[in-house]
């Protein structure tokens, strides 16, 4: 009974925190100027360029995909993430000086929290990190849960390897 309720507030809070980050950056004049008289604003179409064309995100910036790395801190960092923007995930082809990585989506929180890769789909497997990297563009309003898969979950239970993201709207 505890555990459930354990794993309950847990989701609780990581869902209000995914909301809170996502929704503490965004600009809440859309794109109107309050100082000017109320009649200009319809005519105000000089939107922020920045916030409405798509972004691609590496994945861990100047770090990459690595085990040992805190992507929950580095996602709650870099956020809030949009639709249509693109995460990157850049890794080292498997070699004999390092560990092969992958990209993992869990189905829901509940496989996420526990690291449990038998329920996840595989989206990129060790080679694909390479070079350019992979490319997963944030297309539905949904939250996406990552891991790396490697090891039987042993990446993202204890390397750190797992993030969630929930992309936002873009104000136009």
């Amino acid at each position: 009974m505890a555990t459930k309720f354990a794993k309950g507030l847990t989701l609780l809070v990581i869902t209000a925190s995914m909301f809170a980050v996502s929704m503490a950056n965004k600009d809440w004049s859309f794109g109107f100027n309050y100082t000017t008289d109320w009649w200009s604003r319809f005519g105000n179409h000089n939107l922020n360029k920045t916030q409405q064309e798509p972004r691609n995100i590496i994945v861990g910036g100047s770090e990459h995909w690595h085990f040992g790395y805190n992507y929950t801190d580095w996602a709650i960092k870099n956020g809030p993430f949009y639709l249509s923007d693109t995460l990157v995930f850049k890794y080292e082809a498997p070699n004999a000086t390092s560990f092969p990585h992958s990209v993992y989506l869990f189905p829901n929180f509940w496989s996420f929290l526990n690291c449990d890769v038998k329920r996840a789909k595989m989206l990129a497997n060790p080679t694909q990190g390479a070079g350019q990297g992979f490319n997963l563009v944030l297309s539905r309003w949904q939250p996406y849960y990552f891991s790396c898969g490697e090891r039987n979950g042993f990446h993202c239970n204890n390397g750190q390897m797992k993030f969630a993201v929930m992309p936002m709207l873009r104000s136009f």
